[in-house]
């Protein structure tokens, strides 16, 4: 192709063959080009309004900052309360093989084709209309005609550059052509690992809590009223005797479930794992995304990733859908979901992998328990139960069982990213408990009174801060790296790419951090002295908070000073009973002692909030665009008002 123009007077039309229009890319405002993109590249939302919604909360200022737009715009209730039914999953979170996604039915994990917006860029002559041609060698290029600032949709063949031309009608009956070649690169991408990757404590639509009070029993007795589940009808006091609360009861209070993406694993969209693979789609015009959500709440390495676990949530809770109580290995769930996508497109590889892993393997939630629950009957029965652990139980773990185990999953993983892990980024955790840089919060009820037994033991909390910062961050580091001298067989090709640089954005943003700037409900309403609810049974049962303000005006996803849920946020956002558990364990009811516990814990204590997910995003991503030979695209700024929600849900978030 030429610069320059060839002219014929015999010839209706003139062309003018612009070699510096052939790439896409933006060269400033006075070069006329062709401009594309691909349009609802983030493929896991069947909308395209769901994900131009984050794409208008971009302003090239992170991930972190897109997500407290989202908070406030959605009131504090989250934006993902209506996406998380436009999925390409269904109820139980299992990937769908063909997703209807924009009036089209695709392969969700090998598409066949890519909707994209193809226009005219630049300084653009007056003109008479525009005249395209896409060819993908096919068959005949097809044609399209229209204005020339109209953007024209067509759906470009997966796996093949189109040659893209353009015929501008210019006035004196003569014409400019641009051509250019495009193609659609679509990454597919996996999240893997524990809580932590799944996205625990952050429903993508939170329950929805009743201003009344709810009675729980306490083991060894005594009797506790808090905030119960909106639209639940059965009995809210505690029964006088047996049978007066039935499990009968419990489908109507499941019904009033938090919603995840996968319940069983209480996987969510919140993930930083997710977030990551969305804000890729968002910054490169010219790439689709295509996300495995793989995490699951409880896993370890052996239990989770390479084989089976257990899992005590229901996949939809109140459904009447089957709750398996288990949960496939991810390790096997991955292999069988690239099978899939190879049975449509043989040349279908995993390009990479997000992962975290080993916080449960270091039995990091008996030792959460350890440092909250209070000397007494229900330490007593935990402790009975085998449920807390010290940091010398947790050290000596680290030390003989997670070399071997880490060296087990590296094996599993590396065929499956082509043999070279640095494919798979490794994002660690943040100490979760830490007031401000190597300053341990203090401890005491503050964010645990939601049940009577709760409350941090300075000593112990201590304790584990210092291991998780001195022991076990490193530990995984070195492991991730290489750096351990043991675990690897060729550092050359089983080194991850390793992230860490939110720890120290954490420091400041740990368990017990407050501000003057959090939600008025959280300072009126979680006292820091341990005294939020209530202690009157009779005041209890009609009003348990002692704030001004009820406990459904509690909003969990507004931006605060804390980036980790306390158990008071655990309760009040998830309110979870994980009713998945095997009969042989099941509680008698739903007033039963067992319940105010998980209830308190099970919906993500000292988890990230979707603030702190967001700031994992913002660390990953430099990361992952290295693997993956990306560039950060400067965003546009803009100042207009977020979409809001397509039908949205009423003001209750139902």
């Amino acid at each position: 192709m030429r610069n320059g123009c060839i002219v014929s007077l015999v010839a209706l039309v003139l062309f003018t063959w612009c070699a510096a229009a052939a790439h896409s890319e933006p060269a400033g405002d006075g070069v006329l080009r062709i401009d594309w993109e691909v349009k609802n590249r983030f493929r896991l939302f069947r909308n395209e309004a769901d994900f131009q919604r984050h794409v208008a909360a971009a302003r090239g200022d992170g991930v972190l900052a897109a997500e407290q737009r989202l908070e406030r715009a959605s009131d504090g209730r989250g934006w993902a309360r209506d996406t998380v039914e436009r999925l390409c999953v269904d109820r139980a979170g299992k990937l769908l093989e063909f997703c209807d996604r924009d009036g089209e039915r695709e392969i969700y994990l090998s598409p066949r084709d890519h909707r994209v917006g193809v226009m005219l860029g630049g300084a653009v002559p007056a003109n008479e209309g525009c005249a395209w041609s896409f060819d993908d060698g096919s068959g005949p290029p097809r044609q399209m005609s229209g204005a020339c600032d109209e953007e024209m949709k067509v759906r470009l063949r997966d796996g093949s550059p189109t040659t893209v031309t353009v015929d501008i009608a210019l006035p004196d009956g003569s014409a400019q052509r641009l051509v250019s070649d495009i193609q659609v690169r679509d990454l597919l991408i996996a999240g893997m690992g524990d809580s932590i990757a799944a996205g625990e404590g952050n429903p993508d639509r939170a329950i929805l809590l009743s201003d009344e009070g709810f009675c729980f029993r306490r083991f060894g007795g005594g009797e506790y009223f808090r905030p119960g589940r909106a639209g639940f009808f059965g009995a809210k006091a505690c029964p006088n005797g047996p049978g007066e609360a039935s499990w009968s009861w419990s489908t109507d209070w499941a019904r009033q479930s938090a919603r995840w993406m996968s319940g069983g694993c209480h996987r969510s969209l919140y993930s930083y794992q997710l977030r990551t693979a969305l804000a890729l789609a968002i910054e490169n015009a010219h790439i689709a995304v295509t996300f495995i959500s793989l995490g699951c709440t409880g896993a370890t390495i052996t239990t989770g990733f390479l084989n089976r676990q257990g899992t005590s949530d229901c996949p939809s809770p109140g459904s009447g859908l089957p709750c398996p109580g288990t949960s496939p290995a991810q390790i096997a769930e991955l292999t069988d979901i690239l099978a899939t996508a190879r049975r449509h497109r043989a040349s279908r590889n995993l390009d990479l992998v997000l992962l975290s892993i080993g916080a449960n393997d270091i039995l990091f939630a008996k030792l959460i328990a350890d440092v909250i629950v209070q000397a007494g009957t229900e330490r007593a029965l935990l402790g009975r139960g085998g449920l807390l652990a010290t940091v010398a139980d947790a050290q000596k773990v680290l030390e003989r069982d997670l070399p071997d185990n880490f060296a087990k999953l590296r094996a599993a993983l590396k065929p499956l990213v082509g043999g070279n892990l640095a494919r798979v980024v490794y994002v660690s955790y943040g100490n979760p408990a830490l007031a401000a840089p190597d300053t341990p919060c203090p401890g005491g009820r503050d964010g645990f009174d939601v049940h009577p037994a709760f409350g941090a033991d300075g000593k112990r909390l201590r304790q584990t801060v210092e291991f998780v910062s001195q022991k076990f961050l490193p530990g995984m580091k070195a492991l991730a790296r290489c750096e351990d001298a043991k675990s690897c067989a060729d550092p050359s090709t089983e080194r991850m790419a390793f992230v860490d640089s939110h720890q120290a954005a954490f420091a400041s943003h740990g368990v017990c951090a407050r501000s003057n700037d959090d939600p008025v409900w959280d300072r009126e309403c979680f006292s820091p002295d341990g005294e939020s609810f209530e202690s009157s049974l009779v005041t209890g049962a009609t009003d348990p908070m002692r704030c001004q303000y009820t406990a459904s005006e509690f909003r969990p996803y507004t931006p605060r000073a804390r980036w980790i849920r306390t158990a008071n946020d655990s309760y009040f956002t998830a309110l979870t009973y994980p009713e998945g558990l095997p009969s042989t364990v099941q509680p008698a009811d739903i007033h039963d002692a067992i319940w105010g516990i998980f209830a308190a814990v099970y919906g993500g204590a000292l988890h990230p909030t979707a603030e702190g997910h967001a700031a994992m995003a913002d660390a990953a991503l430099p990361a992952v665009r290295e693997a993956l030979g990306l560039v950060a695209t400067a965003m546009p700024v803009r100042a207009e008002p977020l979409p809001l929600p397509q039908n949205p849900l009423p003001a209750t978030g139902r």
